[in-house]
């Protein structure tokens, strides 16, 4: 299985209009498109103008033909108008040779990721009720991954079918980007998922995982136990935290 993100900036006001959007137009767009099972829009719980359109797909090569697809052509230019624009201001000349500053778009970016390992339960077939959505994003040592999905699927899995509220849960490997490993799990609610991060249960599952971690980031544990302190690294873990707005299952 293949996942596919596509992270973006909606104007605030506009973002109701967007959800409309992408009921009707996104969501049928990759319902079209062959070896697209799922296809949801998550907003961030802090920042909520930026949200991401998360897919998965049978395969990759089914993913990369929707890259290059009149659907996904489509789409974009009508999305356009929902788009934020960014602190960057583009300046040319008019037709009558005056100065005009205009604001640039915020880009979407688009990031890949193969699923290495899941719970076997199905995304429901229709977002009918709230959902909350956790993102653990971590670099690990090269070589390391084989180890990680074993212990993820193994141990892992297991670990949070237990916890309240933990509905599924996905282990991606980047596509592109080397040695960097993704935990997606999904929750009944918000306050599920930060029980699970305050009971202690998260740093449990940390622990079983810790050994395929990057040598930077096993040095600043090792370092935070001796001293006590909180050291920062270009390599720590990071914890993002989505609500699901909508979405669908396809097969």
């Amino acid at each position: 299985m293949y996942m596919r993100l596509f992270q973006m900036k909606i104007k605030t006001e506009q973002f109701p209009a967007y959800r409309q959007f992408y009921d009707e137009k996104v969501i049928p767009g990759f319902q079209k498109m062959k070896g697209c099972l799922y296809a949801t829009l998550i907003q961030r719980a802090h920042h909520q103008d930026e949200c991401i359109s998360m897919t998965l797909w049978d395969s990759p090569a089914n993913a990369e033909a929707f890259e290059r697809s009149s659907v996904l052509e489509k789409l974009l230019q009508e999305e356009k108008q929902y788009l934020a624009d960014s602190s960057e201001w583009k300046v040319q000349l008019s037709k009558d040779l005056k100065v005009e500053y205009t604001p640039v778009p915020e880009e979407p970016i688009v990031k890949a990721y193969n699923v290495a390992a899941q719970t076997d339960e199905q995304v429901p077939a229709q977002e009918t009720r709230p959902m909350f959505l956790r993102i653990v994003s971590l670099k690990i040592q090269p070589g390391k991954m084989d180890e990680l999905r074993r212990i993820y699927r193994d141990e892992i899995i297991p670990a949070l079918r237990t916890v309240k509220g933990c509905r599924y849960a996905y282990l991606t490997e980047g596509a592109k980007e080397q040695n960097r490993a993704i935990s997606f799990t999904i929750w009944d609610s918000k306050q599920d998922a930060e029980s699970y991060e305050t009971s202690g249960q998260f740093e449990k599952m940390k622990e079983k995982a810790s050994r395929t971690f990057s040598d930077l980031y096993q040095w600043k544990m090792g370092l935070q136990k001796e001293s006590g302190g909180q050291v920062a690294t270009s390599e720590d873990l990071t914890i993002e935290h989505y609500s699901i707005v909508t979405g669908k299952r396809f097969k």
